[in-house]
């Protein structure tokens, strides 16, 4: 072999600009897929998914590439249309744009948008933690920033979380510089109606949080801003040792009190990290139980993937101020997700994919209460993005429902769309769409129903 030879100028790039993290070239549009197998005509909606595609084909991390959105529409059990747009931020469009200016200042309206996507209050929001959302139709044109009629200082988390009882969307924003962390709450109706400061140890990386029915839950963990690391461009965190790692419970303010950083319970737990929580709630005990896919350490030397992330529960204790924690499974997982109308609700079942060097894929289904879980194989060939559930209209048990997703397959470098039962989550998927063009590996995505 020469180094003129593909193979080995392939080997070269970093992990995220090869294979099916490199990213496409063209934005796509299909009408009437090809379905094999069959989908649940109960499904009529679009699934959206956000992934980093950089734009010029280079990005310094796998974190750091221009946002892009796969959407596949469905109805009446067919496939209607698949698409992917660029989402037009002013980092797509406007070359000179810097997030971080020389003075330190931070332009919120600048950012890639590439993490996740969400519905609330009648709009679609692609969703990045250094900045504001971007605006998108369900067509998947980009309408602008969106700040919340400028009520919105802060950044915004890409985890926001629905809450299911009051349907408030609770989400944070953190930073480098004071405040870091700021916790914010919208109405149901789309109204920020709440910002508040949050103490925390330092300019810690807060990628994702938690609610309860009456708590907010808060991660304070030992991977940090570095400065230094931020002017040489790419990921600008670390890991610190000396940072301590702990979790911050707060009261959820009502129409009767407010609450604010004053009041938040801080608990002690051993040094790691995680990027998602699968969900927390409040046990029968009065415990607040979380769920998350912990990692031992992350970015020690370098920011590559070399530790993995298993099931964790922290259970907190807010009458005796104590912490303890239990190790679940002992497989390599990420993206846990849960059914959406538990979410900080006692939850049975849990969702993960669990991907290994030498092992098939799966996608795996915790069943909490027993302690058992199942898992769908897709193989050594075949690799799963995040699943996401949804449920069968009317269906009474939490499991009644599909989870769906792009799957990735190796041999002929091109993807598909999944739909599992849920409930018999081992059995042969119940239908698939051909996709018209490889769908990278990406992040989060969310189904928006017709409804």
């Amino acid at each position: 072999m020469t180094d003129l030879d593909p193979g080995v100028e392939q080997k070269k790039k970093p992990f995220h600009l090869r294979g099916n993290y490199a990213p496409v070239t063209e934005e796509v549009t299909a009408f009437d897929l090809a379905v094999e197998g069959t989908l649940p005509p109960e499904l009529s909606g679009r699934y959206l998914r956000n992934g980093a595609n950089p734009k010029s084909g280079w990005s310094p991390h796998w974190f750091a590439g221009d946002g892009m959105i796969h959407g596949l529409e469905l109805s009446g059990g067919e496939a209607k249309w698949y698409r992917n747009r660029w989402v037009q931020t002013r980092s797509l469009n406007e070359p000179d744009a810097v997030l971080i200016g020389p003075d330190g200042s931070v332009d919120r309206t600048i950012g890639v948008n590439n993490t996740h996507i969400v519905g609330h209050a009648g709009k679609i929001l692609a969703l990045v933690e250094s900045s504001f959302p971007c605006e998108l139709s369900p067509e998947l044109e980009t309408l602008g920033v969106y700040d919340f009629d400028g009520r919105l200082e802060s950044a915004m988390t890409a985890h926001p979380k629905l809450c299911p009882v009051t349907g408030e969307l609770h989400f944070f924003g953190y930073g480098f510089l004071e405040p870091f962390l700021v916790y914010n709450r919208v109405s149901a109706s789309g109204e920020l109606v709440q910002s508040e400061p949050i103490t925390v140890s330092g300019s810690t990386m807060m990628h994702d949080f938690s609610i309860t029915e009456n708590y907010v839950i808060f991660m304070d963990l030992p991977v940090i801003f570095d400065f230094e690391m931020a002017m040489k461009g790419g990921m600008p965190y670390r890991w610190e040792d000396d940072y301590p790692a702990r979790v911050g419970v707060m009261p959820r303010s009502t129409a009767d009190r407010s609450y604010s950083s004053d009041d938040v319970q801080w608990f002690d737990v051993d040094p790691c990290y995680v990027f998602h929580p699968m969900n927390s709630f409040e046990a029968d005990d009065g415990t607040l139980v979380m769920d998350t896919a912990r990692y031992p350490e992350l970015w020690r030397q370098d920011t590559k993937f070399e530790n993995d992330a298993m099931l964790h529960r922290w259970s907190m204790d807010l009458q005796a101020g104590t912490v303890t924690e239990l190790a679940l499974d002992d497989r390599a997982i990420e993206f846990p997700r849960v059914r959406e109308s538990l979410v900080g609700q006692p939850n049975r079942f849990g969702y993960a994919v669990a991907s290994f060097q030498d092992r098939d894929s799966e996608v795996v289904k915790y069943d909490l209460g027993s302690g058992h879980s199942q898992a769908h194989n897709f193989g050594a060939t075949q690799i799963p993005g995040e699943m996401v559930f949804v449920p069968r209209e009317n269906g009474t048990a939490e499991d009644d429902g599909w989870l769906m997703g792009f799957v990735y397959d190796k041999p002929t470098d091109t993807s598909s769309f999944v739909v599992l039962d849920a409930a018999d989550i081992a059995a042969d998927p119940i239908g698939q769409v051909v996709l018209p063009q490889r769908v990278p590996f990406g992040f989060h995505g969310s189904w928006f129903p017709d409804a």
